[in-house]
């Protein structure tokens, strides 16, 4: 059952025609040197929405944030975004240099009537990460209703996600709704085996998950720099490797969990290794018990491999977030490659359902590897705190907002 308003809701109400509705979407969108957009399907998923409020007459304003300002750096203004989003939708869109206040509540003022506009970066304002209730309230004086259509940034208790859903009559858009089903009808009974792989950097960003996980998956992959923890607290060398030293008595409570649970935990049997990370033509395999102390960790090996491709094919279900090496830098993305390829074909033959989520993770696959997989989600942080069973703090007020309607 449904525990938040949705926005087929809001578009019933008879006086939604000219009515100032803010809209949080996620804008934080990859943007190359030329200011040209490396990735739009944060833009793309807002079509249904912004066409159905533009449709019915009202006036859609966007919040978003960009970047991690620490003040009001021009870098990070939204008017690049808004005339790509301009371009995406092949419509007008109106910006304006500002997110509160006089100058935002004229802006609105003036849209027509099924007319978007988008408002300046909300991260300009400490408020906005702060939650401060008086940025709440100035947000939520500009608007009549508040639509939340961004999953990604719904894990965040900021005031443009958690606090303006208290002010205002609070409705989940359609890419959020929708991205909120998907997730649970795949992954609340998934079918069993259960596999997930866990890729990345830090083992520390994502130590409680792998708690969760031994509990739940009946196969856990770790890969990425956060295996090099394990490998080390298995007192093996890893070289040069990335490493978080003061995490290494949680790697190994994670290593001991392991032998409790019925989780198969796979780790690298090989690994691929170089003197630095750069690009390498004819980079070394070699078993992890063989690593020497003047190289570097950079990819899973052959064997590895091979391993987790026969673990894809016994398993039903397979969940993954963060790339297994250094993807970006030739050749140590070889390994990631040729599992998302070997999934997606798994998921084509109907053998596999299939889930793929963070930034990382979908720079890593292919386009055709992606439009395979039974799903894949935009969110890094919100999909990793809601694959762990946590409360998202932007879902909560809209649930919240539902009792209290």
């Amino acid at each position: 059952m449904v525990a938040y308003l949705t926005l087929d809701r809001l578009l019933a109400e008879p006086n939604i025609k000219n009515m100032s509705v803010l809209l949080r979407a996620d804008l934080n969108i990859p943007i190359d040197e030329q200011g040209k957009a490396r990735d739009i399907s944060r833009l793309t998923q807002l079509i249904p929405s912004l066409t159905a409020l533009s449709q019915a007459g009202a006036k859609t304003v966007i919040l978003s944030h960009f970047g991690r300002p620490k003040q009001d750096d021009t870098i990070y203004s939204l008017a690049p975004i808004a005339r790509i989003l301009a371009h995406t939708l092949d419509r007008d869109i109106g910006f304006v240099e500002a997110c509160i206040g006089t100058q935002a509540a004229q802006f609105i003022h003036n849209l027509p009537a099924g007319g978007i506009g988008v408002l300046e970066n909300t991260r300009f304002h400490a408020g906005e990460t702060q939650n401060d209730p008086a940025f709440c309230r100035a947000l939520a004086s500009i608007g009549q209703a508040y639509v939340n259509d961004a999953f990604s940034i719904a894990h965040r208790a900021h005031a443009s996600v958690e606090g303006i859903a208290h002010l205002l009559p609070a409705y989940a858009g359609y890419a959020l709704a929708g991205e909120l089903e998907k997730l649970e009808s795949i992954l609340q009974n998934p079918a069993r085996p259960l596999m997930v792989a866990i890729g990345g950097a830090k083992i520390s960003t994502k130590l409680s998950l792998l708690n969760r996980l031994l509990e739940k998956a009946d196969i856990l992959v770790i890969g990425g720099g956060m295996a090099n923890n394990l490998l080390a607290a298995k007192n093996l060398s890893i070289g040069r490797s990335l490493v978080e030293k003061t995490m290494l008595d949680e790697a190994r409570a994670i290593l001991n969990k392991a032998e409790t649970t019925d989780c198969r935990l796979i780790l690298p049997q090989d690994v691929v290794i170089a003197p630095e990370l750069a690009p390498c033509d004819n980079p070394s395999i070699i078993a992890v018990e063989q690593m020497p102390n003047d190289m570097m960790i950079l990819d899973i090996g052959t064997k590895t491999t091979q391993h987790i491709k026969q673990a894809i094919e016994e398993s039903k279900t397979f969940v993954w977030n963060g790339p297994l090496g250094a993807f970006e830098i030739p050749p140590f993305g070889k390994a990631t490659h040729a599992i998302a390829e070997h999934a997606a074909t798994c998921t084509r033959q109907g053998k596999l359902v299939s889930v793929a989520g963070g930034g990382d993770t979908l720079a890593a696959l292919q386009p055709a590897q992606a439009q395979d997989f039974t799903h894949i989600s935009t969110a890094g942080g919100a999909f990793l705190e809601w694959l762990e069973g946590k409360s998202l703090a932007g879902i909560k007020a809209l649930e919240q907002t539902h009792i209290s309607a």
